[in-house]
């Protein structure tokens, strides 16, 4: 392990609740939920072009169409449309702010570890595997790799690890840092992510 001072205005920050964390952890989330839902209005719906029964006379409730939302096979009323956004919207500021919080939680809990570096010369994927043994982390537990180059050879290394996440130092989500067990930064990646989150207080 590279021996490191991490800076303190990034790595050891003050977290006096975790509001803003939760609500940078859901707009993670919300960016990334498919909308796969869909349900057809008594418009979209096909038939119901005849009146079912007469206006009057029969005794029955007035209807107009067979594709009333009330009658079964109709439309849907207020269903899903396909095209909802469930997008959450954050601050720039409030999100390094929050990136912050994060990466000092980790610090806290001794989840960072400052590598030396991460080549991969070759894009084999036994690379990365010996990279953890070196550092011993276990194939069990969540690592985020941060790098300051991401690659086609790292991705290739990295891509057959389910539980290995590259990323560049400017991708780093409050997400990936709190479901990290791990978090190995490289030497030349640990400057990048200080002169990024360092800049708005």
């Amino acid at each position: 392990m590279a021996d490191v001072k991490l800076d303190k205005s990034v790595f050891a920050v003050e977290v006096p609740n975790h509001e803003l964390l939760k609500l940078a952890y859901e707009a993670h989330l919300a960016a990334n939920r498919q909308v796969g839902a869909k349900t057809l209005r008594r418009g979209e719906v096909s038939g119901g072009g005849k009146k079912p029964w007469r206006q009057k006379g029969t005794g029955r409730a007035r209807f107009g169409s067979s594709r009333n939302p009330i009658w079964r096979g109709g439309g849907v009323a207020f269903g899903p449309l396909g095209i909802e956004n469930y997008n959450k919207t954050i601050a720039k500021s409030a999100k390094r702010v929050a990136l912050r919080q994060a990466l000092t939680l980790a610090n806290q809990d001794k989840k960072i570890v400052i590598i030396d570096t991460f080549a991969c010369p070759n894009g084999k994927t036994k690379e990365t595997v010996a990279l953890l043994n070196k550092y011993k982390v276990s194939d069990q537990e969540n690592v985020l790799l941060v790098v300051s180059v991401k690659d086609d050879l790292v991705i290739r290394a990295t891509s057959n690890l389910q539980n290995v996440k590259v990323v560049n130092p400017t991708y780093l989500s409050v997400f990936d840092i709190l479901n990290a067990d791990k978090i190995l930064i490289s030497e030349k990646a640990l400057p990048m992510i200080v002169e990024w989150l360092k800049g708005d207080k």
